[in-house]
């Protein structure tokens, strides 16, 4: 069974897990990338090779935690606009918090500006 969070439960959750997915377009299909991220002042910051992609779009940003024997846990979905963070103090200090997943060139650190989130704890059911 889901059960819906409010919107303030689920960046706190995407908070407490290092790594996420995000999830962009490329030639009009689907394309994800799994990366480190934080949470800061309510929006979602990542860096990757990838982030050129991203930048000026709408893109969806997911994580969760499930539990070890599949049951319980949870699921936490982010859409909104990607930007790259330009500010040079700002930059910074994400390059110290956030190693990318994969060491390419071309990394950008990129915000996203969250329009939509969406929630979930998977909740066991008993069976009957």
């Amino acid at each position: 069974m889901l059960a819906e969070l409010s919107r303030p439960e689920s960046l706190k959750l995407l908070d407490q897990v290092p790594i996420g997915r995000i999830v962009y377009t490329v030639r009009a299909l689907p394309a994800t990338v799994p990366v480190r991220h934080v949470v800061d002042n309510g929006m979602v910051v990542v860096r990757t090779h990838v982030g050129a992609e991203c930048a000026g779009s709408v893109v969806a940003y997911q994580a969760d935690h499930l539990g070890d024997d599949g049951h319980g846990g949870w699921t936490v979905t982010v859409t909104g606009v990607a930007r790259r963070v330009l500010d040079p103090e700002e930059l910074a200090a994400y390059e110290k918090l956030l190693v990318p997943l994969v060491d390419a060139d071309g990394v950008e650190t990129i915000r996203i500006y969250p329009e939509i989130v969406t929630g979930y704890r998977l909740v066991p059911t008993t069976a009957v």
